[in-house]
């Protein structure tokens, strides 16, 4: 299969590259329509949805005085460790059983499973990003959050995460259709690796031994990056996009093969 796609004229690529483009397209339109509604009010929570919670967050810690501590203010802090904390989540929970939810759009010749994860990933990753840059923007406006120090790094992070989210989705999506049980234990899993995230802390607070530890995990390195965006010199903050780069291809190289068994069996009942 890869020798033929390789092998494929330019031409042909070309179109069968405009072709899934399209498709993509489509499917991002229709997911955003189902879920949030036709009318403008239902594609404004698009926007609106993942704002809610981050604000809701910093206010009531705000209001509990926790808004300082270690040199930045706390409501930049939630709304950058929140943002990212709802993209993976959601990243994660679009993915549970993902072929069953979306067997009727297979029936259509061009739409394939890994076009209907792309859309629903980069719809997810669309949707979070504008609410982080409307959040800023009122932030900011008012004085509560200083000029982003390096929006381009920001934007980097929010790419790897999206694509360690989509990329940890196809595992998610494969067993959890080749082991229906398994579709009950992903938000529980979730909850449970919180403290392994980054999203309530920066590794520079924690003792060193600590440190050692947290930063085995991907998703770290990637809170650390977005808030190093941020914060800029004023937040300490330490990532690899390598090491982060290196678990994406990992679990693709699982994902992948693990989708294409578990297609087939929902295909042969």
């Amino acid at each position: 299969m890869i020798r033929g796609f390789l092998s494929a004229p330019r031409g042909d690529l070309l179109h069968s590259l405009t072709v899934q483009g399209r498709v993509i397209r489509a499917l991002m339109l229709r997911q955003a329509l189902s879920r949030f509604g036709h009318d403008s009010l239902g594609i404004f929570w698009i926007f609106a949805e993942p704002l809610l919670l981050s604000g809701a967050v910093m206010l009531m810690w705000t209001i509990s005085g926790l808004h300082k501590g270690h040199g930045v203010g706390i409501i930049p802090f939630v709304l950058a460790s929140y943002s990212m904390l709802t993209l993976w989540r959601h990243m994660c929970s679009i993915s549970v059983s993902a072929l069953s939810s979306a067997s009727s759009l297979l029936y259509h010749r061009n739409v394939r499973l890994l076009d209907i994860l792309i859309a629903r990933a980069a719809l997810e990753s669309f949707s979070g990003m504008a609410s982080f840059v409307v959040a800023y923007l009122i932030l900011h406006l008012f004085g509560f959050i200083r000029a982003m120090e390096d929006p381009l790094v920001m934007a980097g992070a929010w790419l790897l995460m999206t694509w360690f989210g989509w990329s940890f989705g196809l595992v998610v999506a494969a067993i959890t259709e080749l082991i229906e049980p398994a579709a009950h234990l992903v938000q529980p899993l979730l909850y449970v690796t919180l403290p392994i995230t980054g999203a309530f802390y920066m590794v520079a607070w924690l003792p060193a031994p600590a440190q050692q530890v947290v930063m085995w995990s991907p998703l770290v390195h990637l809170f650390e990056m977005f808030r190093g965006g941020l914060f800029g010199a004023h937040l300490a903050a330490d990532w690899s996009i390598s090491y982060v780069a290196a678990w994406c291809f990992g679990f693709m190289a699982i994902g992948l093969p693990l989708l294409r068994v578990a297609q087939h069996r929902f295909s042969a009942h």
